[in-house]
């Protein structure tokens, strides 16, 4: 029987609050929070507790990456167990401990391919962060924001590319302006799937029917999309001015450290999820790579087509948390909701993750001052 571990001496990050100097006693799930004042380490039989200095970090619920296509030369699109699990392994150096491997445009048989792959990994454990489920972008795309996603495969909507795979999908990305996207939002809304805008044209008109329809969630705000203009409010306009969730690539690239601010001014904290959109230069040196088949020139931490478009990014989970804590002017309680409740309420598992809270899964992350991750625990297991 493995001991219940403690972990002491941690400001322990609530939604609504932190609570000082606390204590966290788990194992597989979490057992009890303390505050200093109502515990003595000494009642504590050490033969049977592993006891951890947390060294007054910050201790968060494990963070949550909905949108990853890969990192460390790895991509959820290779559709090997070593892609996935290099992932895996790589992102909880970053406090991830659950993610959802993303799929980009490319061949059907290709994104087939990647599904499949993931089906088949669903279930096993893999080195470090856990799969969710996968999230499909593209290839139901409008070619005029098509971004880095390789045109020629744009597509549009089309129920039997995913039929096959429901039982793993949780979030789909489309330009719901194209044929057939009433009929696919509302099939996906039946599977318990989030349909989210990203890489489309849509007017506000457009997204407000789609809303009606099911759509709630979009895809790296401001990426992918027509500018806001004062008569032409677009996609933006519509997500600023609904309870639409929205995806923020806080790298200081993809957004100025202004608009990261602007946006909690105008969307509740409840509805922005930090993400990576980081590709398989992540966590590499500079240089040439490859995403969906297009070469990508990663300089100065930019990762970008000849072209000049963005092509994903080299972002971390940690960073972003610290780019959004030091540029707007939310609480840290508030900002760690963004990679954890937050996307944890998105996906339907708010019930068991994404707190710390009694009876909630040991999905823990401990962070110093600086956002630099130090541990990482799943269901009471280290993993990091």
């Amino acid at each position: 029987m493995n001991k219940m571990k403690l972990i002491k001496n941690v400001d322990i990050v609530l939604p609504e609050k932190i609570i000082k100097e606390g204590l966290i006693e788990f194992d597989e799930k979490i057992q009890k929070i303390y505050k200093i004042d109502d515990f003595d380490i000494n009642q504590f039989d050490k033969r049977n507790y592993e006891i951890i200095d947390g060294k007054r970090g910050y201790l968060a619920p494990g963070f949550i990456d909905i949108h990853i296509h890969g990192t460390h030369g790895k991509d959820t699109m290779d559709a090997t167990y070593d892609a996935v699990d290099t992932i895996s392994k790589n992102i909880i150096r970053s406090g991830v401990s659950h993610f959802l491997p993303t799929t980009m445009t490319m061949a059907v048989q290709n994104i087939h391919k990647a599904l499949k792959n993931i089906q088949l990994l669903k279930d096993k454990e893999l080195t470090g962060a856990q799969i969710l489920g996968v999230n499909v972008e593209g290839p139901f795309l409008n070619k005029k924001k098509k971004g880095a996603q390789p045109e020629k495969h744009i597509s549009d909507p089309d129920l039997d590319l995913l039929k096959d795979y429901r039982d793993i999908i949780k979030l789909v990305t489309l330009a719901p302006e194209k044929p057939g996207a009433e009929e696919f939002i509302k099939l996906m809304k039946k599977w318990g799937v989030v349909t989210s805008v990203g890489h489309s044209a849509a007017t506000y008109k457009d997204i407000k029917k789609a809303y009606s329809w099911g759509l709630s969630h979009v895809t790296h705000l401001f990426n992918g999309m027509v500018g806001l203009h004062h008569r032409k409010p677009g996609i933006i306009g519509a997500a600023l001015t609904t309870d639409m969730t929205v995806e923020i690539i806080a790298d200081l690239i993809h957004l100025s450290p202004v608009i990261l601010n602007l946006v909690t001014q105008y969307k509740s904290e409840d509805e922005i999820i930090l993400i990576t959109d980081s590709m398989r230069a992540a966590g590499l040196d500079e240089g040439e790579y490859s995403l969906g088949g297009q070469k990508v020139i990663v300089k100065d931490g930019e990762a970008r087509l000849p072209s000049g478009s963005l092509a994903g990014s080299t972002l971390t989970l940690n960073r972003a948390v610290r780019n959004m804590f030091n540029n707007s002017d939310l609480s840290l309680s508030s900002v760690i909701k963004m990679v954890t409740l937050n996307p944890a309420k998105l996906l339907g598992i708010d019930n068991c993750k994404g707190i710390i809270q009694s009876g909630y899964d040991a999905d823990l992350t401990l962070l110093d001052k600086n956002f630099e991750v130090k541990k990482v625990y799943i269901k009471g297991d280290k993993k990091f």
